[in-house]
């Protein structure tokens, strides 16, 4: 041999032996085992079912039969094979070469972790009103945000995208809106980390900075008892994101692609050309006629694409788990320059330490960066639905422009508006195993978010292009540490966890912006050389700015009893102090408490079809702090220093020519929202059909207002107070409802939903209407749309109510108090923005490799206010050049010299019935491939999204809601040059190593 010619030949004979010994033992020892996993139940196949060599990294899954092929390097291994909604089994191999497993469905998957607040149960532990979603129930498509993952997905939630816009934002509530100021969004909490997502920069949803791809499971928080562990801040409800881990023993390497195509869902139907050129003169009006044909929705959309691409790798052995990913999104908007790209980053990591693993650290790194670009959305949407059809978009191969009139692709050259964001979200919770039962963790995070938008605006003049530039920066760092310790103890019949705890959080926001004016046409934009403004003269450029800070301290504890398995109790209690409340009430006492009764588990029951019978009960307090910072101190004016909020005292120099603006008032308190819950889960025909129904009574009050002071020597206008005899009720009943069904040939089917009616209404406001939504538009600008009156509910209609025209084709309003003359006093309620039937239905179905999901979603008894139909779209407006619908000249009786004021003559039903998405893929066997030894999965889908829309709304969209706030107060339903929403198809390719 002559590798070993260097050894002695007596040594290079035993080496030699001992080689081929070492070789033999290793064939011996390497033992191949196949097999096929099916269903206890009904025999069939698993799918995509783990196969783990015990306590090593090696291990594969299931083909689209069932079998499987995995070699072990011991005859005596342990394989461990696991599936979702199966009871996991350990069988040893001792030798054999072949082993057939059968998994036993886990009852109703109630031994499914769900979590809660500072902890995790199981489904059938819960006493509250909890939902949970893991990954492969998440909606389908391009996601952009958190909630676009459970549309219509959780009964009592309802998430409404406002907007097409990339990246654009989401209103979620939970149960209804509880308080006029704060709107509906409930707290996000992303592993243990409470966000603040104020304050974060740009125009579009905060929550974009997460990628999707990285989140294992959502749940959602609903009622009092759930969410009354995170105190001051459960009013709205909490949802919990966990993000994907790492598992010991079991490696992966995960790659992900997707190309999605968009295009305009529902262009507005306005004339074209030829039947502009017919309607104009047939209402007076003179046609000025440029001889082309433009269709100009069409002229500012296009044809978008995404890209998303995803690579993510874990695994760990017994010690260390991990788990890391990266994820790149370049998503084009249907309105042309307008685009989002993300670039995350996540890193989790596990490790225990010491014996017994009684020490374990988890860290959580979430990195990523945004760059979002906005064109002017409004003057194109508002330009290319009023625009004349016969002006051509181009002449000699530029823009085309008259006077009369702009071409609404002028502004995309001339208007920008650019942010970018970085944002890390970080926490390490490490927890100490004191004794058995007893564990201290530790959490501490940091949430810290850097933007800067830059606000571009050039007019369109020679030989100067006089625009400005404004560039705001935003600071937002949240800080948490909590501690809290945790007790065990299961004795017999009974089971008891106790948890206490604290929690200090420190928020800080900071923006500041500057501007320069008067640019010189240049090659070099402005926005990436403010230095060549003309105008730096402090006077017209005063920089501008702010800063908060507020704390917020907590003390909560919370008490788990069960006895016997069937009678259950949770009590939970939370202390908050606020720094935005005075010294008289700066801690407010949050506490709930829910019982739990499973009716299955009685003896009389045994005999039932009732899989699972579980009655459930709760009652508990939240509280709501969403007031401005320093309300509770004195604002004076002093001709000195100018404009001070701090509090005066006597060691305080008193300034001749100060002037209060606003009084101290340390006695403003907490609202506090009350929740009722009761609810009943059940399973029943082996488990194939489960469910849940909920009643629910959610009342805020000591509602936190600004109000007109009855005190006439007041110095300020307004003040803030809590107003004790105003509340706001939202009332309802929600039902889920699942089926699953498995036939003996493999197929697998799903189908399932769930109905929400809600109800909601205010009493005892100091004011007749609180006004929140204004109307915008020539000749409209702050007039009130909706706001909130007694007896009705939030986002109530208050409008003039059109009858129709008079003899002179002038519009006409129905005189309420008869005095002959119609002014605002003659306003009436019509409706709310807020729907009060909300449901989905969803399901799918699988068979072999393929799988096909679909998910519908609707919403009923709301209205919408069509602002934009409201400012464009009358007879007046065609008679002056102006492109129409032809809803605006059907009444052929109006006049042309008639206006629009704000009226009932622009609401319109808001119900509609979406198919959300619907998706269809095929996971390829690759053992028959032959290549299962590199690549242990393969899966082509196709989705659709926003595939077809019922409604009677003639505008983009129903699902929308611009925020027309007035004075900070939430508004609703209002629909102004809304950015359209797109239909998409998303081709995707998943491959698993």
């Amino acid at each position: 041999m002559k590798h070993f010619s260097f050894f002695p030949p007596p040594l290079k004979s035993l080496l030699g032996l001992a080689l081929a010994l070492l070789w033999a033992a290793q064939v011996q020892a390497q033992t191949t085992v196949t097999g096929r996993v099916t269903d206890a139940t009904t025999q069939d196949a698993l799918v995509g079912c783990s196969v783990v060599v015990k306590g090593t990294q090696r291990g594969t899954n299931t083909d689209a039969n069932g079998n499987y092929t995995i070699t072990t390097t011991d005859a005596n291994s342990v394989l461990v094979f696991g599936f979702i909604g199966f009871e996991k089994q350990e069988v040893p191999v001792n030798g054999r070469s072949t082993i057939n497993v059968e998994l036993k469905s886990e009852a109703s998957d109630l031994s499914q972790v769900v979590v809660i607040g500072y902890g995790t149960t199981t489904k059938k532990d819960m006493t509250g009103s909890v939902k949970s979603l893991q990954s492969t129930e998440f909606n389908k498509g391009i996601i952009n945000s958190p909630e676009q993952l459970l549309q219509g997905k959780v009964a009592g939630v309802n998430v409404t995208s406002a907007s097409g816009e990339p990246g654009g934002s989401q209103s979620i509530t939970i149960r209804g809106p509880g308080g006029v100021r704060t709107g509906s969004t409930p707290l996000f909490v992303l592993d243990g980390l409470a966000l603040d997502n104020s304050g974060t920069g740009g125009a579009t949803n905060p929550l974009t900075f997460l990628n999707p791809q990285d989140i294992e499971s959502i749940d959602v928080l609903k009622d009092a008892s759930a969410t009354a562990i995170y105190g001051s801040r459960g009013a709205n409800g909490v949802i919990l994101i966990t993000t994907k881990k790492g598992k010991a023993g079991v490696s992966s390497l995960t790659f992900s692609t997707s190309l999605g195509i968009s295009n305009l869902a529902r262009p507005l139907a306005v004339y074209s050309a030829d039947e502009y050129r017919k309607q104009v003169p047939a209402v007076g009006g003179t046609l000025e006629d440029l001889g082309a044909n433009t269709d100009w929705q069409k002229e500012i959309t296009r044809t978008a694409y995404t890209q998303n691409h995803n690579l993510s790798f874990g695994g760990g052995a017994d010690k260390l788990s991990y788990y890391a990913s990266l994820g790149v999104q370049n998503q084009q908007g249907i309105l042309k320059k307008s685009d989002l790209k993300r670039y995350t980053g996540r890193i989790n990591v596990t490790q225990k330490f010491l014996p017994d693993d009684r020490l374990s650290v988890d860290v959580n790194l979430n990195a990523s960066y945004v760059n979002n670009n906005r064109p002017p959305i409004g003057s194109m949407i508002g330009g290319a639905i009023s625009s004349n059809p016969t002006y051509p978009a181009y002449k000699d191969g530029k823009l085309f422009q008259t006077q009369n009139g702009n071409n609404p692709l002028i502004p995309l050259g001339l208007e920008k508006d650019i942010t970018t964001t970085n944002r890390v979200v970080a926490n390490i919770t490490p927890s100490f195993r004191i004794i058995e039962g007893l564990v201290y963790k530790l959490n501490f995070g940091v949430d810290n978010s850097n933007s800067v938008r830059d606000l571009q605006s050039l007019a369109n003049a020679i030989p100067q292009q006089d625009g400005r530039l404004e560039t705001i920066n935003a600071v937002n760092r949240n800080t948490l540490i909590e501690n809290y310790v945790t007790y065990t103890l299961n004795k017999e019949n009974h089971s008891f966890t106790g948890l206490v705890g604290h929690s200090y959080q420190k928020f800080f926001i900071q923006s500041r912006s500057s501007s320069v004016n008067k640019f010189p046409i240049s090659s070099i934009e402005p926005i990436y050389n403010p230095g060549l403004g003309q105008e730096l003269t402090f006077a017209q450029n005063r920089p501008t700015g702010f800063a908060t800070e507020n704390e917020l301290q907590s003390f909560f504890g919370r008490v788990n009893y069960q006895f016997k398995d069937k009678y259950l109790l949770t009590a939970t209690v939370r202390a908050d102090g606020s720094s935005k409340f005075g010294a008289n009430n700066k801690y407010g006492v949050f506490p709930s408490a829910s019982v739990g009764w499973r009716l299955s588990e009685e003896e009389f029951m045994k005999s039932s079809p009732f899989n699972d019978l579980k009655l459930r009960a709760g009652y508990g307090q939240t509280g709501n702090q969403e007031i401005p910072s320093k309300i509770t101190q004195a604002l004076f004016t002093s001709q000195v220093s100018g404009t001070t909020s701090y509090p005066l005292n006597d060691t305080d120099p008193y300034v001749p020519g100060t002037s209060y603006t606003r009084l101290a008032n340390p006695n403003i308190q907490w609202e506090v929202s009350k929740q009722t819950d009761v609810g009943l889960d059940f399973a029943l025909f082996s488990n194939a059909l489960s469910g849940s129904i909920d009643y629910f009574n959610k009342v805020s009050n000591n509602i936190l207002l600004e109000v007109i002071p009855a005190d006439p020597v007041q110095p300020a206008n307004t003040f803030w107070t809590n107003v004790p005899d105003m509340t706001i009720t939202n009332r309802g009943l929600e039902l889920d409802l699942n089926y699953r069904y498995t036939a003996g040939n493999g197929l697998r089917a799903n189908i399932g939903g769930n109905i929400t009616f809600i109800s909601n209404n205010v009493e005892g406001s100091p004011y007749s209407v609180i006004p929140s939504g204004s109307a915008q538009g020539s000749g409209l600008t702050s007039a009130t749309i909706n706001g909130y009156i007694n007896g009705q509910p939030i986002g109530t209609f208050y409008l003039k109510e059109f009858t129709g025209f008079d003899d002179k084709g002038i519009s006409t309003f129905r005189d309420t108090d008869g005095d002959g003359i119609v002014t605002d006093k003659d306003r009436v309620t019509l409706g709310t923005a807020l729907p009060t039937r909300q449901y989905n239905i969803n399901g799918g179905v699988s068979h072999k490799g393929f799988d096909l999901s679909f998910n519908f979603n609707g919403v009923t008894g709301n209205k919408v206010y069509d602002n934009t139909a409201n400012s464009y779209f009358y007879k007046n407006k065609l008679s002056k050049g102006q492109n129409v619908i032809p809803e605006a000249i059907e009444a052929t009786e109006e006049s042309i010299n008639n206006s629009a004021p704000v009226s009932s003559r622009y609401l319109k039903s808001g119900a509609y019935f979406r198919l959300n998405n619907m998706s269809l893929g095929y996971s390829f066997n690759t053992k028959s491939l032959g290549i299962d030894r590199w690549i242990s999965g393969i899966r082509l889908s196709a989705t659709g999204q926003n595939l077809f829309l019922i409604t009677k709304y003639n505008g983009y969209d129903p699902e929308v809601n611009n925020d027309r706030q007035i004075n900070g107060v939430s508004s609703y339903g209002v629909d102004y040059l809304s950015y359209p929403k797109a239909k998409t198809f998303v081709f995707g390719l998943n491959v698993t190593f």
